[in-house]
């Protein structure tokens, strides 16, 4: 395939801080729905972080009806394992005609890596440490089941932490940063801004990577297949949609009992919903639960997607 020219650089700066920009102009707490119900959902959003004593942030976008809320939309959170569903993009596209450096075959590159690098929660790419694991094979696992040491193998293959970083920027993102590696990147310090991103940043990155054209279409199908086999999700998003909806979706989870989920899910009329929810609490060792995530799921489908 052809290779497209890289972007100039002064117009991805451009894009970015278009994006950042328009992050920072979302009120610190704002729900936005349709008619009459916009006061409901920032109410009943509110409810749920006094009784979980969580903070949430939210984004969740109707491509088909342009109806959207957003909580919190642009106030930072640490973005813990969500990073993965980007690194692996980002392969996909270093490996793709739009951007890449050997094709789709280099898919198959099979990486080697020492005993030394496994980390816990790494048990599938363990399996590998004798015969290397394939390139695809990483980015699967990473996504798939959040695999710690397949998130860093693919962290290597686009340049680390900074790589990952200009490749959000590529994407108009001017606000989702990467600064360390697995597991350091899961500390979610209140106010550190290290490894951060903001729901409605992050959102609109996989919007544009899933449905719109920041991959080609290979690459495209292909992140989305990932997506759609994750299973870490099955008490966040997989607990809150409605049934008979289809999802494709990334999680996180870190200190301060951060839990994420992200994804696009498709309604069964077809129609494809970005979801970005994001929550932490004040104290390092609170416990997670997952249930905040599933309830906010539940409220932002009959939200932006009534009837579907």
């Amino acid at each position: 395939m052809p290779r497209t020219n890289p972007v100039p650089r002064r117009r991805l700066l451009r894009a970015g801080g278009a994006l950042a920009t328009a992050a920072a102009l979302t009120p610190t707490v704002q729900a936005h729905a349709a008619g009459s119900a916009s006061d409901d959902v920032t109410a009943r959003l509110r409810s749920l972080e006094r009784e979980y004593d969580a903070r949430l942030g939210v984004y969740a976008h109707n491509t088909r009806t342009g109806r959207t809320v957003t909580y919190r939309a642009g106030e930072p959170f640490a973005m813990c394992s969500l990073f993965k569903a980007f690194a692996a993009a980002a392969v996909l596209r270093d490996h793709s005609g739009r951007g890449g450096r050997a094709g789709r075959t280099g898919l198959d590159e099979v990486i080697h890596f020492p005993p030394a690098d496994i980390l816990p929660n790494s048990e599938h790419s363990a399996a590998f440490v004798e015969t290397g694991i394939p390139v695809r094979d990483a980015c699967a696992l990473a996504v798939r089941y959040s695999d710690n040491t397949a998130g860093n193998l693919m962290l290597r293959r686009i340049g680390g932490p900074a790589g990952l970083t200009r490749f959000f920027r590529s994407l108009g993102d001017g606000v989702s940063r990467l600064d360390r590696w697995e597991t350091d990147l899961n500390t979610a310090i209140p106010g550190d801004p290290r490894d951060t991103t903001t729901p409605y940043a992050i959102g609109r990155s996989l919007e544009r990577l899933a449905l719109g054209r920041a991959l080609d279409g290979a690459g495209r199908r292909q992140l989305v297949a990932w997506l759609r086999g994750n299973t870490t999700s099955t008490k966040r998003f997989g607990a809150g949609l409605p049934a008979g909806w289809t999802l494709a979706d990334k999680t996180g989870t870190g200190s301060y009992a951060s839990a994420h989920d992200l994804g696009v899910a498709w309604t069964t009329r077809g129609t494809p919903v970005v979801l970005a929810v994001l929550s932490t609490k004040a104290e390092r060792d609170a416990p997670v639960d997952e249930t905040v995530i599933e309830r906010t799921a539940r409220l932002l489908a009959a939200a932006v997607a009534p009837g579907e």
